[in-house]
């Protein structure tokens, strides 16, 4: 049998209203009535309706994450991140997978709106003006993770991605290695894209070593079947390289395979560093020296960022996370 308040406030020989403040944690009753309250609840077991509470004090305890993508270790490090948080101060989360879709996107956020979420979370794409207007109309708190705008008014946690992307290039240059090539991702993507190329070209320029157009292969994607056509336009057009910047961990996990396929060793002939960290990083042969994004870490300061404008209604400063560079056995010293 599923308990109502009212029995528990029949049951404690107290009002309704009594039963409810004691629950939201408003005042208006004595220790001893809340000591007794609570005790009945025990007793009977009694679960209060998570919608019934809203109505009271205006919050549903929930956040929605809209993701482009549910598939990998990166969105489940942010998942695991952003649930911490929100378990830890009583919230739950509704994950809404877009696809990168525009008009998905718009129905999850009036979905969100219908449910009426506490906050957002937007993950790991741009936010478009359009999708702003819309979580604006909601009036609940957004936030940015593993993303940014320079146009809107929001706060962020992700990792610099120029400066990894140089610190990348620079490791290979500090290993000996001169001929070096980069497979990029999506060169149109303003977010991973973009700022990834131009730390490469930046790190190459810096340290007055000569390449041209010929030494990026941009692939359109960051999949690991890009990293298969990446590698092989690479060798095309540039048969020595000898050391490769992916721009993800599956680009040079892909890499790597179609290089063994057609003769080349690494890091023996290429060394590769890829970018991520994800889980299967540590178990590709050889196992992938690689740029660390603390995902999980990321996930939780962006959840408690959202949960504390929640109760605040202050817009925090944005947040860029360190990255690091993990050293396995994909780069050799030339």
């Amino acid at each position: 049998m599923a308990y109502t308040i009212k029995d528990v406030a029949k049951k404690a020989n107290v009002s309704i209203a009594t039963v409810s403040r004691i629950l939201n944690g408003q005042p208006g009753y004595s220790a001893k009535t809340k000591q007794k309250v609570l005790q009945v609840i025990e007793d009977l077991g009694y679960q209060p309706n998570a919608v019934a509470r809203g109505l009271i004090n205006n919050k549903t305890h929930t956040i929605g994450v809209l993701f482009p993508s549910l598939g990998g270790s990166l969105v489940t490090d942010l998942l695991r991140g952003i649930e911490k948080a929100a378990s830890d101060q009583g919230s739950s989360v509704i994950v809404c997978h877009t696809e990168s879709d525009a008009e998905k996107t718009m129905k999850y956020l009036r979905l969100l709106g219908e449910k009426r979420v506490d906050g957002i979370i937007f993950t790991s794409e741009v936010l478009l003006k359009e999708y702003y207007q819309v979580i604006e109309k909601m009036n609940v708190p957004l936030v940015l993770l593993s993303t940014k705008s320079d146009s809107l008014p929001v706060p962020y946690v992700k990792v610099d991605d120029f400066q990894a992307a140089y610190s990348a290039t620079e490791y290979l240059i500090q290993k000996g290695h001169r001929n070096i090539g980069m497979i990029s991702g999506n060169s149109e993507d303003i977010i991973a894209g973009k700022p990834r190329i131009e730390g490469f070209i930046q790190a190459m320029k810096e340290n007055h070593i000569q390449f041209d157009e010929n030494h990026i292969v941009n692939t359109g994607g960051f999949g690991f079947d890009r990293g298969i056509t990446g590698m092989r336009d690479m060798l095309n057009q540039v048969p020595d390289v000898t050391a490769i910047f992916a721009a993800s961990d599956e680009i040079a996990i892909g890499a790597i395979s179609t290089a063994n396929l057609l003769g080349k060793k690494v890091p023996e002939d290429i060394s590769i560093i890829g970018y991520d960290d994800i889980n299967l990083a540590s178990m590709s042969v050889p196992p992938l020296t690689t740029i660390h994004q603390p995902f999980i870490e990321m996930g939780e300061i962006a959840g408690e960022m959202l949960l504390d404008m929640m109760e605040t209604d202050q817009v925090p400063d944005s947040k860029i996370i360190q990255h690091t560079i993990i050293e396995r056995n994909s780069v050799k010293e030339r």
